[in-house]
């Protein structure tokens, strides 16, 4: 008897323990829950942490409560002139209501992204649809991805998502299109460099004739502060002469004489036709300059 009773204690503790495990349940920061009462949604909005429920009543599904990648395939659009562009974009969503996203979606993340793709996609075909290639590609690219953002966001809503943010990776031209938008880059890049080389060429003039015009005015103002000085040095030079002469006229007119024989007579093949008795030769014979 004692071991039928010790038997069946712990057989009582082995259900106990097994019902005690089947009781409990995590929900760890990374993910979502909700509690299922035989099939129906009975609590969302799980916090972090070791949470109860009723065995075999209850069961709990777990979602991943990160933000998810949904990398759609590339798509063909229309811009407003008609020509085919190849656009690869990306979304970033959440689950954001775990009750709308198990009853609209099952709770699976595949059948998500096939919506969204969907939703994504025919927002941007709206988008392209209205604007230029070259709008697309630079001027309003920014624009567009905010459009599809907003657009994406409202219509997620319905099955508890959240759209944080839609991407276009890249968009390529086909083509005819990618060569006549390369020629039309080139010329618009050939038209700014020929902008700035004129540009360029005008500053380049206006320097050359500024340095022109300064060197005329330096060699001007240096050639009359020369002759000022030249004029100063004569008027000078004159001036030592006169005083020099007037000292003693008659030594001053023996040495001028003497200057003169030296450069008239510099070589020896020099030849000098003249009357002995002219003036030139006064002091020639006699240093008193007696005739």
């Amino acid at each position: 008897m004692g071991q039928i009773k010790g038997l069946g204690i712990i057989i009582l503790l082995g259900a106990v323990l097994i019902l005690g495990m089947f009781s409990l349940f995590t929900v760890n920061e990374r993910e979502k829950a909700i509690l299922l009462r035989l099939g129906e949604i009975e609590k969302t909005d799980f916090a972090p942490g070791i949470h109860f429920k009723i065995p075999f009543i209850n069961n709990i599904r777990k979602f991943d409560g990160r933000v998810l990648t949904m990398d759609a395939q590339p798509e063909t659009f229309l811009t407003v002139e008609k020509k085919n562009v190849v656009v690869d974009a990306f979304v970033k969503w959440r689950i954001a209501d775990e009750s709308k996203f198990f009853t609209a979606m099952g709770g699976v993340e595949s059948r998500t992204n096939t919506r969204l793709s969907q939703i994504v996609k025919d927002s941007l075909r709206e988008e392209f649809a209205r604007r230029t290639i070259q709008e697309v590609i630079s001027g309003e690219r920014a624009e567009i991805m905010d459009i599809a953002t907003q657009t994406a966001d409202v219509k997620s809503q319905e099955f508890g998502v959240k759209v944080i943010d839609v991407r276009i990776k890249r968009i390529d031209l086909k083509g005819e299109i990618s060569d006549s938008v390369y020629d039309r880059m080139v010329a618009e890049r050939a038209r700014v460099a020929a902008d700035f080389r004129a540009k360029g060429a005008e500053i380049a003039e206006k320097t050359r004739a500024d340095a022109d015009k300064q060197r005329t005015v330096l060699l001007a103002e240096s050639y009359r502060e020369a002759e000022q000085l030249r004029g100063q040095g004569d008027a000078m030079a004159a001036d030592i002469y006169a005083k020099a002469y007037n000292q003693d006229p008659e030594f001053y007119s023996f040495y001028r004489s003497l200057l003169a024989y030296k450069e008239s007579f510099k070589n020896k093949q020099d030849v000098m036709v003249i009357k002995p008795d002219t003036e030139f030769f006064r002091y020639f014979g006699d240093q008193e300059g007696a005739q």
